[in-house]
C-alpha cells in the first residue's frame, strides 16, 4: 500500500520530517501566530471568575 503524502495544513506543501506537520518553519511560525494572536481558538464554557482568579486580581490591586 503507497503512503498518503502528508500536506502543509498553512500552505499545502509536502511536510518535511524536521518541521511535521508543516513544510518549514515560516508555516510552523505562522501557525503559532495564529493560536497566540486568538485567530485560533477551542471552543468552550466562558470562563467565569473563579478563587484563584479573585486572587491574581487581589494581588495586583495590592502592590
Amino acid at each position: 500500500m503507497a503512503e498518503k503524502i502528508k500536506k502543509c495544513p498553512i500552505c499545502k506543501k509536502e511536510t518535511m520530517q524536521e518541521f511535521r506537520p508543516f513544510c518549514s518553519r515560516q508555516c510552523k511560525n505562522i501557525d503559532l501566530n495564529r493560536w497566540l494572536s486568538g485567530t485560533y481558538v477551542v471552543p468552550g464554557d466562558e470562563l467565569v471568575n473563579d478563587q484563584y482568579s479573585q486572587q491574581i486580581d487581589t494581588e495586583s490591586e495590592e502592590t
